[in-house]
């Protein structure tokens, strides 16, 4: 009992008391830092909405302009995001000032309860002093007793002095019956009442420990939020192009898309050359005088700028590769022999080798020309990319953790390899199922081949891979890699969760560990990570109970062991079972059924079992028993450590399913096996790899 102490002067009772009355004072100041940061979250929600306002009003002129409605709705959301956890924070303030009400009426009750507790220690508080001075006095009288004796004293005054120490040892005898008996009940009291107050202190820990997990939880679901809204707005301005900004403009300030009914002078609503221009050609109007878009005269005076006539022609229909190659042809031809100049007017020289035009016009003439050039260069790329992909080949072998071999074409669905790996952690405390301890945590790791790498660099819009996790109900809490996953904390679905990757950073990853390991044909990557929601020894496939039984001479040992098939989604044989067990007090020899293996150095037993399963004898169910004679008993019990593996099955029951048709599952592997414990004596010993 951690809070039996009587304390100084017996003040234990007084001390318990007391740290009892500060639980409640630690419940209060827990409310106050939940409330103020529930305040500052709130500042900073309100001061984000007042952003995004701001960044509603700013301009909406200019290329730039939509960018802004990027920024609006970002930053919205983001207070929104802060909002949400302010009102998870107000909750959980009501959930910890119910708690404070409770406690407080459980301290009251808890103080009515140990007031006999309380006579009990004043009583023996009591009795010791009085003690203490009866002890004083008697020690005082038989000394005065014993020195008048041997100074020679009268028989008077001995007797005398005799009479005073009889009564003072009747007087201490009695105090020390009384102590005995108020100690008895101090102790008796005061070991109830210690008991009630380490229940209260555990109660109160355990209470405001949930309250902080809450807090955190909130916190966390807060970030994670904010993270897929930073996502989401990184995916936003990615995809918003250059091309696409400067054709809103086009769109919103252009004059149309259709052919000008006569020549017009050439002015500012240059747009037209945005959505009207496959291609452009000039001609020095010195060259070509009966198209001038001027009205002026066919003088060639230096003083006049220099008149050019602009072509526009119209989109012809794109019917094939040859077309678009003439397309770009013609732009080449018509731009390739414009060159900038700085000034805004000619030289006079009639027939320059180079034509040059003023500076506003070439500006204009690269801006079309650029907006039309790069989607044709972009098309070229993916077919004008096809055209490789069409030979591009991978497979697998000599390894069960990738994909099955397979041949892929541009247009098949890209293989990839799931394993589901879980491990358990169990400590088992003598025989009492009740005080089994069970912790169940999995892995979630994708495979990918290395070709699948040059589909994803070669196709700037590879497939979105997205999967839904299934059988998620008996998930206590789920980690996704949040620098390659996204998700949707709102889904309200408590048995699936669906995810999708963020494919540039799923691509960057890839290419890095080709970079680092260039030979590999596969590539393994760890997506989440998650826990089991556990219901004690019904949750581990291997039940477990040990006696030991340990004298100077020997020790014999017997551990009984069960098969627990409920404990599987798909029930499957434990392999590679092993049973470990350190013995001390210098063994000289072992006997043991059915046969072990002793190692004299290490001093421990070493048990190597055959599968264990429902069609295992008497269904799985058995006893291993030792006997050892000793040099230098008795042994001390340990700690005893287990281990197996299954494959095919895991303890969860959890699974993965691809979502559209851009991938395809060649393999989906499920294992579980032991992971490591201790305890006083016995611990069930859990490790896994993907090997």
């Amino acid at each position: 009992m951690m809070f039996w102490s009587k304390g100084e002067k017996n003040n234990g009772f007084d001390v318990l008391y007391h740290n009892m009355k500060h639980g409640q004072i630690s419940s209060k100041e827990l409310t106050d830092f939940i409330r103020e940061r529930s305040t500052i979250e709130e500042a900073y929600a309100r001061s984000m909405t007042k952003l995004a306002k701001s960044a509603g009003n700013f301009s909406q002129l200019g290329t730039f302009a939509p960018v802004w409605d990027v920024f609006k709705s970002s930053t919205e959301k983001l207070a929104s995001c802060h909002m949400e956890l302010v009102r998870k924070l107000q909750e959980l303030i009501k959930e910890v000032q119910k708690y404070v009400e409770e406690q407080a009426k459980a301290h009251k009750k808890t103080k009515e309860e140990v007031a006999s507790t309380l006579e009990a220690v004043q009583n023996i508080q009591t009795i010791s002093q009085a003690l203490q001075k009866s002890k004083e006095n008697y020690n005082a009288k038989t000394v005065e007793q014993e020195r008048l004796r041997k100074e020679g004293a009268t028989q008077r005054d001995v007797d005398k002095a005799g009479v005073k120490a009889k009564k003072a040892t009747e007087s201490y005898k009695s105090y020390v019956e009384k102590y005995a008996t108020a100690k008895s009940e101090f102790e008796q009291k005061m070991a109830e009442t210690a008991q009630k107050f380490q229940d209260i202190e555990e109660s109160h820990i355990l209470h405001m420990k949930e309250i902080i997990q809450s807090y955190s939880q909130s916190v966390d679901e807060t970030h994670s939020q904010i993270g897929e809204v930073h996502n989401e707005f990184v995916r936003n301005v990615e995809n918003t192009s250059v091309e696409s900004l400067i054709q809103k403009l086009a769109e919103s300030k252009g004059t149309g898309k259709e052919r000008p009914g006569k020549p017009r002078r050439f002015d500012s609503r240059w747009s037209v050359f945005l959505s009207c221009v496959p291609a452009i050609s000039l001609t020095d109007c010195s060259h070509a005088k009966e198209n001038s878009f001027y009205s002026s005269s066919d003088s060639e005076d230096e003083d006049e700028p220099r008149k050019f006539h602009v072509e526009i022609k119209p989109v012809q229909p794109n019917n094939g590769t040859h077309q678009n190659r003439a397309t770009i042809d013609e732009l080449k031809a018509s731009i390739g022999n414009i060159i900038l100049s700085p000034s805004t007017s000619v030289g006079t020289q009639k027939h320059s080798e180079h034509t040059k035009v003023p500076h506003i016009y070439l500006l204009l003439l690269s801006s079309a020309a650029e907006s039309l050039w790069t989607p044709l260069l972009r098309t070229s790329e993916l077919q004008l990319h096809q055209q490789t992909s069409n030979s591009v080949r991978f497979s697998f072998s000599g390894t069960s953790r990738g994909p099955s071999p397979v041949t892929l074409a541009s247009q098949d669905a890209l293989p990839i390899a799931v394993a589901f790996t879980e491990s358990v952690n169990a400590y088992f405390k003598g025989a009492d199922p009740t005080k089994c301890i069970v912790k169940i945590t999995g892995d979630m790791t994708l495979s990918f081949p290395m070709g699948i790498i040059k589909v994803f660099t070669s196709n700037p819009t590879p497939p979105v891979l997205t999967f839904k996790l299934k059988n998620t109900s008996r998930l206590e809490q789920i980690l996704p890699n949040q620098q390659l996953l996204y998700s949707d904390p709102s889904q309200s679905d408590s048995d699936s969760k669906d995810f999708w990757f963020n494919m540039q950073a799923l691509t960057s990853y890839l290419r890095k560990a080709s970079d680092q390991n260039p030979s590999s044909s596969y590539y393994n990557v760890d997506i989440l990570k998650y826990q089991v929601l556990s219901d004690g020894i019904h949750s581990t496939p291997l039940n477990l109970a040990v006696y030991w039984k340990c004298t100077p001479s020997t020790t014999d040992l017997r551990l009984d062991y069960r098969y627990n098939p409920d404990s599987m989604a798909s029930p499957g044989a434990l392999t590679n079972v092993q049973i470990l067990v350190p013995v001390d007090g210098g063994v000289t020899n072992m006997q043991s059924l059915p046969s072990s293996i002793w190692n004299s150095e290490q001093n421990k037993c070493l048990w190597k079992l055959n599968d264990i399963s429902e069609k295992s004898e008497n269904e799985g169910s058995g006893s291993l028993r030792a006997k050892f004679d000793l040099s230098n008993g008795p042994s001390s019990p340990s700690t005893l450590a287990v281990q197996f593996m299954n494959e095919g099955s895991t303890l969860s029951g959890v699974d993965m399913e691809l979502q559209g048709s851009g991938f395809r599952l060649s393999l989906n592997k499920k294992r579980f096996a032991t992971g490591t414990f201790h305890s006083c004596t016995f611990a069930l010993k859990v490790g896994i790899s993907l090997q």
